[in-house]
């Protein structure tokens, strides 16, 4: 392990040898996706996701039929326990939190490396290229007490942590987001702050330096999708939502639909009253703030890298791409490529897609517009013979979730087999043990294959002229790269 000259600390020493700084939580998109894409290029599964301690199918099945209310309390307690006590504010420091995402990767020399926006299927195309992935974003939540349904009241709780945090952290932006449908269970307890760095920092460019190959590429991945908040200051926006099933209109409008769910939940409130919009900016778990590319691009420009941008409309779009990638890839090893392992939310596993000759389509969550998304896929490219699909509970049947008769129906879209990985379909979403279910299933397959060797940078050129304008996804060459070149 080496250091730079600049003075160090007690907490990035332990972030530096792998040790997660406390107020970074664990069970997130960005973590997951994170640690996923480590222990693949370290050749090591995920062990269950890394999400509990070894559970039994048994024990699981029985998890899974615990009464609602229990599930959502358990839920509720389980975020509660994953968030920091606010006294762990004044020690974040965004230079510790690279420190520990560095540590996930072996060291070795790679011919390229992801920068930017959090994506399941990105961790799929990583792995394919051998390459590791830089977050722009991590998730630090806050212990507290509020009424969900008061936007407000978290508004007014938030801005005081989040000026404490920026304090320190002149690099990060902080997307503070409420969201009292689909995080219902645990908002009332749980603060979420979404960092966002602004520039790449030194341990990330002094990874960057040691275990790239010379002339290697950046590639930045910018998902553009949106939302409407309110800038708090300078560096602090207030999300009102998330990305789901609902639109952000939908979020600020009075409609019955909204006052059936708080009705349904037990809520006091007949509509939501969020703060004042001041227009739309990037989404705070999966969109891509563009302060950070010109920071890249320079450090780029003098290290004579190249930079290539990955740009999506919707995080989703990149998923058909890396499936038919995958499809590709596999068929230049003689490995089948008619079975589909569809990944819901933070439900991912890179090691075992390949060691198992699944191809992967990751969704964002499991509500209809990712449903939707899938089954356009589906229909719009040569048929699986299986199909495998996981399905993330939330412990909520929050507006805008696609139903199970929703899921079977893609599902039978498969020509000889579809079939639910971890899915118990009489509880979902209240299914807290498909957490582990979806591994404990993963494992019983027989069917193994080596792990192929990665695809080489050139192979993907190919692969791109070939599909040309196929999907949504645009790869655009940086303004600095005639410059390298």
């Amino acid at each position: 392990m080496q250091f730079s000259s600049t003075y160090l600390t007690v907490a990035d020493i332990m972030a530096s040898f792998g040790i997660k700084p406390r107020y970074i939580t664990s069970l997130d998109s960005a973590t997951v996706a994170l640690q996923s894409l480590g222990n693949y290029l370290k050749g090591k599964e995920f062990s269950q996701g890394g999400f509990a301690p070894p559970l039994k199918a048994t024990t699981a099945e029985a998890i899974s039929y615990l009464p609602t209310k229990l599930s959502q309390s358990l839920s509720t307690l389980a975020g509660w326990m994953n968030a920091a006590s606010t006294k762990t504010l004044d020690e974040v420091r965004s230079e510790i939190m690279s420190r520990w995402v560095i540590s996930q990767y072996p060291r070795r020399k790679y011919p390229a490396a992801m920068i930017g926006s959090t994506n399941g299927a990105a961790v799929h195309l990583g792995a394919a290229l051998d390459m590791p992935w830089l977050p722009q974003t991590l998730l630090v939540c806050l212990q507290h007490s509020v009424d969900p349904d008061d936007p407000k009241q978290a508004l007014a709780w938030g801005k005081e942590q989040a000026q404490r945090l920026l304090d320190h952290n002149p690099d990060l932006k902080i997307y503070q987001m409420h969201d009292p449908n689909q995080d219902r269970v645990k908002v009332p307890h749980v603060g979420y702050f979404r960092l966002k760095r602004t520039r790449l920092g030194e341990a990330y460019k002094q990874f960057l330096i040691e275990n790239l190959a010379p002339s290697a590429t950046l590639f930045l991945i910018e998902s553009q999708n949106t939302w409407l908040a309110t800038q708090v200051s300078d560096r602090h926006f207030f999300q009102f939502g998330g990305k789901g099933g609902l639109t952000p209109e939908e979020y600020f409008q009075d409609s019955e639909k909204i006052t059936n769910f708080l009705r349904q939940n037990g809520s006091s409130h007949q509509r939501w009253e969020p703060p004042t919009p001041d227009g739309c900016f990037p989404e705070s778990e999966w969109g891509f703030d563009p302060e950070l590319r010109e920071d890249v691009e320079a450090f780029a420009r003098d290290h004579q890298f190249r930079v290539r941008r990955i740009v999506l409309n919707y995080p989703q779009d990149l998923s058909p791409f890396v499936a038919e990638l995958y499809r590709w890839w596999y068929q230049q090893h003689g490995i089948s490529n008619n079975r589909l392992m569809v990944e819901s939310f933070v439900y991912l596993q890179p090691w075992w897609a390949v060691h198992l000759g699944l191809v992967p389509f990751w969704s964002v969550f499991n509500d209809q517009t990712s449903a939707e998304r899938l089954s356009n896929y589906l229909d719009s490219t040569a048929p699986y013979d299986e199909i495998y699909l996981t399905l993330f509970s939330n412990g909520m049947r929050s507006l805008g979730i696609a139903s199970i008769e929703q899921w079977r129906n893609i599902l039978a879209k498969a020509r000889h087999k579809g079939q639910f990985l971890g899915v118990n379909e009489e509880t979902y979403p209240n299914d807290l043990a498909s957490f582990v279910r979806h591994y404990i299933e993963l494992k019983q397959f027989e069917q193994r294959y080596p792990l192929p060797e990665p695809l080489a940078l050139d192979q993907l050129d190919t692969f791109l002229a070939r599909m040309g304008d196929q999907f949504s996804v645009r790869w655009e060459e940086s303004s600095i790269t005639s410059a390298v070149s």
